[in-house]
């Protein structure tokens, strides 16, 4: 005696669809979990990991587990943050009021946030680009214009010495954005350091 129940081929099949449904959630939760640890993991080489981890582990089904395009993603996010702080410091230099040394350190700070953007961009079209160049090359080039938007971030604020409210509100705006230009390129490191 099979059972008080028989179970029919449509009972059969409809359990068997349950039972893979059932399986692939819980592959896919797998992986995802993977994919967050790769996450902290290689955040933890950072200097903000948290800010690292807060602003790339909504992207982990993108990243996976690839070094490369954890890279990528953090090129694209700060890229993204810069273009955003460039626009508000445009903004800000249209308000009224300020000094003349102001308005100089201003625009200087907006043209070197230019320069970090573009300096990003080139980083970004290069790590997407398929590889027909010398990969250590490529990678040197990727590391120095990221430096340099860093180098170009850092000095942003530099130009207020003498006005100290002018420059809490620039450097409010321009650490978030050197924070995570620092990241980049750690991790830029760290995948330049695995492709070698």
């Amino acid at each position: 005696m099979e059972g008080l129940y028989p179970i029919n081929s449509l009972s059969k099949n409809i359990l068997v669809i349950i039972l893979l449904f059932t399986s692939s959630i819980t592959l896919i939760s797998a992986l995802e979990k993977t994919n967050v640890e790769f996450i902290r993991t290689s955040c933890g080489l950072t200097t903000y990991p948290t800010l690292c981890f807060n602003s790339l582990s909504t992207r982990a089904g993108a990243i996976q587990t690839s070094p490369k395009l954890l890279a990528q993603t953090a090129l694209f996010v700060t890229l993204d943050t810069t273009r955003t702080t460039s626009s508000s410091m445009v903004k800000l230099s249209k308000v009224h009021g300020m000094a003349p040394l102001e308005v100089a350190a201003m625009e200087d700070c907006i043209e070197l946030l230019s320069d970090s953007v573009y300096e990003l961009k080139k980083s970004l079209d290069e790590m997407i680009r398929p590889g027909s160049k010398n990969p250590r090359l490529v990678m040197s080039d990727i590391q120095t214009w990221v430096s340099s938007a860093l180098t170009d971030e850092d000095t942003c604020t530099e130009g207020f010495k003498n006005d100290t409210k002018m420059k809490s509100v620039v450097r409010g705006k321009i650490v978030n954005v050197a924070h995570l230009t620092s990241n980049a390129l750690a991790l830029i490191n760290s995948y330049a350091s695995l492709s070698r």
